[in-house]
């Protein structure tokens, strides 16, 4: 099963398939006696899915049994003892893949000619997504950081190594002769394209990024480099070869203090707006300003959800799940839509927003 939601991985998701693409959400449960009843709720929507490929005119008999067929690979790779909060399973001619998601999703069958992608989108930003980027002399390591994991990430380039004549990092790190090591021009040359890289990789997806290394390996990084200037910096070595969970817990007191700064300065931007006139509270206003691209921060309470109806597409009125026409993650639609038009969403608490009933923004104007 798929966890991290990688910038290159969301794209490839929505990308046009041929008809028909078809999206399973479920939710799950980590724990008992809640997780009895998802093997069931799992193999009842994944029938749903097969009845609608059957009664749907539009799909020709191949094409139905190539998605049935991808569908029943895709239960067998499920496993529901790591269960997270959602699962979702993507299936269309040819391929399928599972993700588990550490948010929850309404239990939902879509056939279209893409993926349904706003539930992995919400669960992204939930988890407050960051770069690591573990460096040494001859191997530098960039990681997918969000919720309570890092996996490594092989896009931009990364991992960036090198290969040299009678050089053994591992042994002159236990000798003592790093300095030496990190003032030799080749590996000044080889920092400063991984910064390089580095840089490349922020523009097109900017997140906190936290470096690890030796101390001699993170100065130098910072003398021939740019981009690292204002990450975080963790003095561990030894993390570019290293396993997602020795990194994870390398990095995870710096990203628990950030997370709790990030919470201050929400609260602050947000009584700021109330004073300028740009503050939103309320599903239904803030779905309204999400819609015309006005939101420029949004901030929801973590576990905040949502049942409602368009009412003829001027207000939200509350519903009931399973009602017709009920739309059911109006939540994870507000947060894709204002990530589309460059807002900064942050997930906060419950209980943070008082009056703001779990979702409030500031707006650019």
């Amino acid at each position: 099963m798929e966890h991290a939601l990688s910038p290159a991985a969301l794209a490839e998701l929505r990308r046009p398939r041929p008809y028909p693409a078809v999206s399973v959400l479920t939710p799950t449960h980590r724990r008992e006696p809640e997780n009895a009843q998802d093997p069931v709720r799992l193999r009842n929507v994944v029938a749903d899915a097969k009845k609608q490929l059957e009664s749907d005119p539009a799909v020709t008999r191949e094409r139905r049994a190539d998605v049935v067929r991808q569908l029943e690979e895709a239960l067998t790779e499920v496993d529901l003892t790591h269960a997270e909060d959602g699962l979702v399973i993507f299936a269309a001619p040819g391929e399928h893949q599972v993700w588990s998601l550490a948010r929850t999703v309404p239990e939902r069958v879509v056939l279209a000619d893409t993926f349904l992608t706003r539930n992995l989108v919400s669960a992204q930003a939930a988890e407050r997504p960051f770069w690591v980027l573990s460096v040494s002399a001859d191997r530098v390591t960039l990681w997918n950081g969000g919720g309570d994991r890092v996996v490594e990430e092989r896009a931009g380039g990364f991992p960036l190594t090198r290969s040299t004549d009678n050089f053994d990092a591992e042994r002159q790190e236990r000798i003592g002769d790093l300095p030496s090591t990190f003032r030799d021009e080749s590996t000044r040359h080889f920092l400063r394209d991984a910064d390089t890289a580095m840089g490349r990789l922020l523009r097109g997806h900017p997140r906190p990024l936290y470096v690890t290394g030796e101390t001699a390996a993170l100065s130098l990084l910072d003398e021939v480099g740019s981009v690292t200037h204002g990450a975080v910096h963790i003095r561990h070595g030894g993390l570019a070869d290293s396993s997602a969970e020795t990194v994870w817990q390398a990095v995870r007191p710096m990203v628990t203090a950030d997370s709790r700064r990030s919470t201050d300065e929400v609260a602050r931007d947000l009584e700021s707006a109330r004073g300028h006139k740009t503050y939103a509270a309320g599903l239904d206003e803030v779905w309204q300003s999400a819609r015309e691209g006005r939101v420029r921060l949004l901030a929801v309470e973590e576990n905040y959800r949502a049942t409602v109806r368009d009412d003829g597409g001027d207000h939200l009125t509350p519903a009931e799940s399973g009602d017709l026409d009920a739309r059911e993650d109006i939540v994870d639609e507000i947060v894709e839509q204002c990530l589309e038009t460059g807002a900064d969403v942050r997930f906060v608490p419950d209980g943070m927003l008082g009056d703001a009933t779990g979702i409030a923004g500031v707006l650019r104007y």
